[in-house]
């Protein structure tokens, strides 16, 4: 999992990259010149809205081409997606970009096989070829005709007023330069800042030949802060950051103000960290970041294509304990304003809050449309994909431990000897055997029931499976965070993550003492 900081505080996730469904056929048509020669009320139409080219009646040949040759379901994904950053770094903006994106992408299913192809050239007869293209992983006698469409209006779980997309870069400038300000203001030992603000807003549309139609339009906006802090030979960072599918009244001065604020004090408060400890210990994870080990080494294993596949640990699990029975594990779309809330899945299903883990029990599993029909399962609405440019894949949105009934500060006091874990950064997992190993990037020993001196160079790890039987108690102070973008088979994708504060019992430490 990749968290983009201005800082790069965070570590990249390095992940496993299993290659596509055999039989798969990736296709790239030219260059996106849709509007090459076209006037401009033809560019601004469609700068507002669908291109002329993919009315209903149009969707409805392409899908008859995708079926052409006997494909079993298909698919056009339309996407039109405009990008925005802008950073701050060594006192000044340093970059600022805007970029457009458009295409579609055809998936054609016959059993296990995938046929893909995509264009980002939307004449007619360009889409036709892509469908067409699509349409050859299927050989069968009985040719299916799409259904008539039925239009989807699925709920809204994202918490835009204002676009972001329509704030000028100076004013985004604005909260920049006033965050870099305020961090530099705190202490003079911080000797580095970078602040950056990015939005992502996306049109979609989905078709189906089972009649589906679905148009959805998708905002993520993200402030991010962080700081370098020098004393003597002692280094540090700090940073803090909000990101969710908010529109920018979500976002003002005094919110950049106080979040420089908070990553000042964390990398001016890690400055005298020691070495932490090496061996066995319990930890108490703090709310939020300790979201991240529930996304790697629970979540993927818990994903339909490796539970298929039996490639994951838990694909025999299914009613089965997994974990104590303080653990309720949840996987939910629905969450509002999350960063990886979803109206509809990158395959028009509607976004849907799935419960992984009830009690302990292994209770469902996260499904995309393929998995799901070849186990004789319902879709969790999972399908997500990067783009119009890749097909979809069952994927996490926003994964996240339920809340308990104890209070935090008793949950430290449980402990004599240990480790308060306060955030999790990047680390590796292996679905197959839930071993992960993870970077810790800011702790502190508990002593006594106290939270006392900071550590650094702390590592976390084991398996998944022995964490999820050694949590005995859970907080109920749930918080849930996003940010962050997950790798899975060459694609990134948005995904949040939360937890409460909770209690290991006991869990590998990696330290430079013994």
């Amino acid at each position: 999992m990749h968290f983009p900081k201005p800082d790069q505080s965070m570590d990249r996730r390095s992940f496993l990259k299993k290659g596509m469904h055999t039989g798969a056929l990736i296709v790239s048509f030219p260059i996106w010149k849709h509007f090459a020669g076209k006037d401009t009320d033809s560019l601004l139409a469609a700068e507002a809205g669908l291109p002329a080219g993919l009315d209903k009646e149009s969707l409805r040949k392409l899908l008859e081409v995708c079926l052409s040759r006997g494909g079993e379901f298909a698919e056009l994904y339309y996407e039109r997606t405009v990008e925005n950053s802008i950073s701050l770094d060594e006192d000044k903006i340093s970059t600022a970009t805007r970029g457009l994106d458009m295409g579609v992408g055809f998936r054609v299913l016959q059993g296990e096989k995938t046929g893909f192809a995509f264009s980002d050239d939307l004449d007619f007869t360009r889409l036709k070829e892509a469908a067409e293209t699509a349409a050859l992983i299927a050989s069968g006698g009985v040719k299916e005709k799409p259904e008539k469409f039925t239009a989807l209006s699925p709920p809204s779980y994202y918490l835009v007023k204002v676009s972001p997309d329509t704030i000028t870069p100076k004013a985004k400038a604005e909260l920049l330069i006033k965050a870099n300000a305020v961090a530099r203001a705190f202490d003079k030992r911080i000797t580095q800042v970078g602040v950056s603000f990015y939005d992502i807003n996306k049109k979609i549309l989905i078709a189906n030949s089972e009649g589906l139609y679905v148009e959805d339009s998708q905002t993520l906006t993200s402030l991010g802060a962080g700081c370098a802090a020098l004393e003597g030979q002692q280094r540090s960072r700090g940073y803090e950051s909000k990101s969710g599918s908010y529109g920018y009244e979500h976002f003002d001065i005094k919110l950049a103000e106080g979040m420089a604020r908070t990553a000042a004090e964390m990398a001016i408060r890690n400055l005298p960290a020691e070495d932490a400890p090496a061996g066995e210990f319990p930890i108490v994870i703090a709310k939020g970041y300790g979201g991240i080990f529930f996304h790697e080494a629970i979540g993927h294993s818990l994903e339909g294509d490796g539970i298929r596949k039996k490639t994951s640990c838990f694909w025999d699990k299914l009613g089965q304990p997994i974990a104590t029975s303080v653990v309720t594990l949840a996987d939910d779309g629905t969450y509002r304003g999350a960063w990886g809330a979803v109206n509809v899945d990158d395959e028009g299903c509607v976004g849907q809050n799935t419960v992984l883990i009830d009690k302990g029990i292994c209770a469902a599993f996260i499904q995309d449309k393929l998995n799901a029909r070849l186990m004789k399962m319902k879709p969790t609405g999972n399908g997500r994909r990067e783009s119009y440019k890749f097909p979809p894949y069952p994927r996490m949105t926003n994964t996240y431990l339920l809340p308990g009934e104890a209070e935090p500060e008793d949950i430290i006091k449980s402990v004599d000897k240990g480790l308060y874990i306060a955030k999790i950064g990047g680390g590796n997992v292996q679905p197959t055997t839930g071993r992960f190993v993870f970077s810790v990037t800011e702790g502190y020993m508990i002593e006594s029931g106290k939270v006392t001196k900071p550590l650094k160079g702390i590592m976390l790890m084991g398996s998944g499976q022995d964490v999820l039987k050694n949590i005995s108690i859970v907080g109920n102070d749930l918080l849930v965070i996003g940010g962050g973008s997950c790798g899975k088979e060459g694609q990134s994708k948005p995904v949040g993550f939360g937890n409460p504060t909770l209690k290991v019992d006991k869990i590998t430490v990696g330290g430079k003492k013994a």
